[in-house]
């Protein structure tokens, strides 16, 4: 188990990595050749070019001297946006996100001072566990928990009076936080100015009818059922063998662009190429002549595939984005039931089109259940898999278990700074690096259930990894940390007292999840800031592929908020320091220090680097508010169950209430603001279409929404006016939905955000010339 001097060393190492990884990202971010990856936002927002210099060293290495000497006013500066800002530069999704961090302040820092004055003199003073250590494993921070009280004590009066205080100060901060979000959500969707999905529902499962088209059949039922409102529908056409031809089609002609520039620069000689193997051998053909020539022949295919595509009825999916005049018909279609039969025409509102991911639209509806069932089972035996490289986590971290069961590994072990790394380093490490492709895991599995929304293809793997993470980091760090440290204890005391040992353990696994906190809160948080992939990634493709301008923009790879990831990771440190805060209050502390740190670090990313890949507005709030719930009752249910092995049998039963009162509250909250993230009010429907209407009186709305989901692949090279035509000219619009990965952040329509009043356009200035 680790002491004070293991978790000092382990403080050591995490604060010289993440010093070090700060002052790396200082250094390297002020260098013009790395400006891209460090301020790839303001590049895509228009707002700063490359840096240049007279000087050939001065285009790659920063050759101003002052700016070496105040390399961490990054700092001040990530502070400087307002939320407003925020909201009007990066969207509602990254400002709320960034107020999960402020609410964790919020409630840890109160809670840290009222638990370290009452709580630690109240647990040391007892000393119970000095009359315990032949028989357990402890250390000294072991005797700042409730462990070190003794059974059948007052003093847990104290303990039980501070989880009603903790209980409810939480929920009053939830409660506030909720309404504020959801004000923001709110506001947001009020002021927006005219956006397609507002006019837009999705339709899945549409029944065949012998004799008609898919597209004939969403056109007679909704001029059936919404004959007032309906005004077009947009089908979706399955093309994936066309999506292939898209994209060896843009390789080609960026093959070409890059021998066209060549040329312009070099005149005097023509480029050449051999047509064989990675050009290793062949014939030597003029380069621009053969990739024109390769262009033309693949662009005669993909005409044909198209027409192919079109003309067959088979091609087209029981899946449509109908369109209405208005705002109050497209909420009224969206939020109703269709048809008697409840799983034919299931409607819900359009994701935004940068929010789609068209590859799940060509999934039949009938195999979604099924692929979900199968899904959840794989998530399940995933679970438990993990237990076996959690178990080996937790026999790095009990060391003193393991001694006593097998003695001849004591010389090793007992050389003091191996101890102190093994117990207060490696285990937080090992889990750390075992947990690294969960998230990627969990999101194809997500992509494999049939969502159509990278939003809500999101939110489901991060619900998985929060499942994850609480079976296995949380209660499985507890389950099989505690078989391993009191592994004695189990073997050599009678069955009727393994309880109490359990009780008496749990709290001791503080200091596992210190350790963890220290490498994934405080060194790991300091990593993201450095973006060391990105960089590296980034320099390999300037110097081998980047052959256009466009290749360069697309190896800037600025990333966004890693939801799947840091949403479950932050929902992890709101239980430790909930159910923690009571038990063992030492660990507060540490809670507190990444709250702040990682608030500055993502406050930095998402005004400098993130670009978001589509805009949910808070949609994953509800999701984050019932999970602090959740841990609210585990943090309960834990301290009856420790109770109870203490033998506070008059004590217990007052926590009995509080588990109540905290559902209650969640029903309320739940029924109070959750309709705000899942429907759209119809008064404020009528009210945005009937100012609307006064405003622009002859508004051609089905010219605006004519290709508002046109698929990416069309977007992809700029058609020949023909081929826009032909697409454009069928009776209803066409789309394709294609499995490349590749296309799904292509670009939206324009995206109006809402400003609040406030203009950032001198903050995105002074930022620019700020810099190097």
């Amino acid at each position: 188990m680790a002491t004070l001097e293991d978790i000092g060393v382990s403080a050591s190492i995490n604060i010289v990595g993440a010093f070090s990884f700060l002052l790396a990202f200082a250094l390297l971010r002020i260098q013009p050749v790395n400006d891209r990856v460090y301020f790839p936002k303001w590049y895509i927002a228009g707002s700063r070019t490359s840096p240049r210099s007279r000087n050939f060293v001065g285009r790659f290495v920063n050759l101003r001297l002052t700016t070496y000497l105040t390399f961490l006013n990054w700092m001040p500066r990530a502070m400087k946006m307002s939320e407003a800002e925020i909201i009007s530069h990066a969207g509602v999704d990254s400002a709320v996100f960034l107020r999960i961090y402020t609410l964790g302040l919020k409630i840890f820092v109160p809670i840290t001072v009222v638990a370290l004055l009452i709580l630690i003199p109240v647990n040391l003073s007892d000393g119970t566990l000095s009359f315990l250590k032949r028989d357990l494993v402890t250390s000294d921070i072991d005797k700042l928990s409730i462990s070190n009280v003794r059974p059948q004590s007052t003093r847990f009066f104290v303990h039980i009076g501070l989880e009603y205080l903790f209980t409810l100060y939480t929920c009053f901060m939830l409660f506030k936080e909720y309404d504020i979000v959801a004000s923001m959500r709110l506001r947001f969707l009020a002021s927006q100015r005219r956006r397609v999905e507002q006019f837009t529902v999705v339709v899945q499962n549409v029944p065949r009818v012998s004799g008609k088209s898919v597209s004939d059949t969403v056109e007679h039922f909704f001029k059936t059922n919404h004959p007032e409102h309906y005004l077009c529908h947009q089908a979706v056409y399955d093309a994936n063998k066309y999506a292939v031809l898209v994209r060896r089609r843009d390789r080609l002609q960026n093959w070409l662009d890059y021998y066209q520039l060549k040329f312009e620069r070099h005149p005097e000689k023509r480029p050449t190429s051999k047509i064989g193997f990675c050009g290793l051998w062949g014939r030597r053909v003029d380069s621009i002549d053969y990739y024109k020539e390769q262009i033309k022949i693949l662009e005669k295919r993909m005409a044909v595939e198209r027409d192919q595509v079109i003309k067959d009825p088979k091609s087209i999916l029981p899946v449509a984005f109908v369109s209405f005049n208005s705002r109050w018909g497209a909420a009224v279609c969206a939020q109703t039931q269709q048809s008697k039969n409840p799983t034919l025409w299931l409607t819900n509102w359009a994701p935004e089109p940068r929010d789609v991911y068209w590859e799940n639209l060509a999934i039949p509806f009938v195999s979604l259940t099924i692929r979900k069932l199968v899904i959840s089972l794989l998530v399940f035996a995933l679970v438990f898999f993990y237990m076996i490289p959690i178990a080996f986590v937790q026999s790095l971290a009990n060391l003193e278990g393991l001694e006593r069961v097998a003695p001849f590994l004591r010389p090793v072990i007992e050389l003091n700074f191996i101890k102190s790394f093994l117990q207060g380093f490696l285990p937080g490490l090992v889990l750390k690096i075992f947990l690294y492709i969960l998230p990627t895991v969990l999101l194809i599995m997500s992509k494999i259930e049939g969502y159509i929304a990278l939003s809500t293809l999101e939110r489901r793997a991060a619900s998985k990894y929060y499942y994850f993470m609480l079976v296995n980091v949380f209660l499985g760090s507890i389950i099989t940390g505690t078989a391993f440290q009191q592994l004695h204890s189990f073997l050599h005391q009678s069955a009727t007292e393994i309880p109490r040992t359990i009780g008496v353990s749990i709290p001791m696994k503080a200091t596992f999840f210190i350790t963890y906190i220290m490498v994934d809160g405080w060194a790991g948080v300091a990593a993201e800031i450095l973006r060391l992939k990105p960089l590296v990634i980034y320099h390999l493709k300037n110097m081998f592929l980047v052959k256009t301008d466009r290749d360069r923009e697309r190896a800037m790879d600025p990333g966004s908020v890693d939801f799947p990831e840091t949403l479950p990771t932050l929902q992890l440190y709101f239980l430790l320091g909930i159910v923690y805060a009571v038990v063992t209050p030492i660990l507060l502390p540490f809670i507190l220090v990444f709250f702040a740190f990682a608030y500055l670090v993502y406050r930095h990313q998402i005004i400098n680097v993130y670009n978001q890949q589509y805009e949910s507005v808070a949609a994953f709030w509800p999701h984050v508010h019932s999970r602090i719930i959740a841990s609210l009752l585990i943090s309960q249910l834990l301290l009856m169950g420790l109770l109870s092995t203490k033998e506070a049998a008059n004590s217990t039963p007052l926590l009995v209430v509080l588990p109540v009162f905290t559902l209650a509250f969640h029903k309320y909250c739940k029924h109070r603001f959750e309709p705000a993230f899942r429907k759209h009010p119809l008064e404020e429907a009528m009210a945005k279409d009937l100012a609307e209407r006064e405003e622009e009186p002859n508004l051609n709305l089905k010219a605006y929404l004519a290709d508002a989901y046109l698929h990416p692949i069309y977007r992809s090279f700029e058609l020949e006016e023909e081929e826009v035509v032909q697409v454009r000219a069928e009776k209803h619009q066409t789309h394709v939905a294609s499995p490349s990965g590749s296309e799904l952040s292509s670009p939206s329509p324009p995206h109006h955000a809402y400003h609040y009043g406030v203009n950032t356009q001198h903050y995105y200035s002074y930022h620019y010339e700020a810099e190097p």
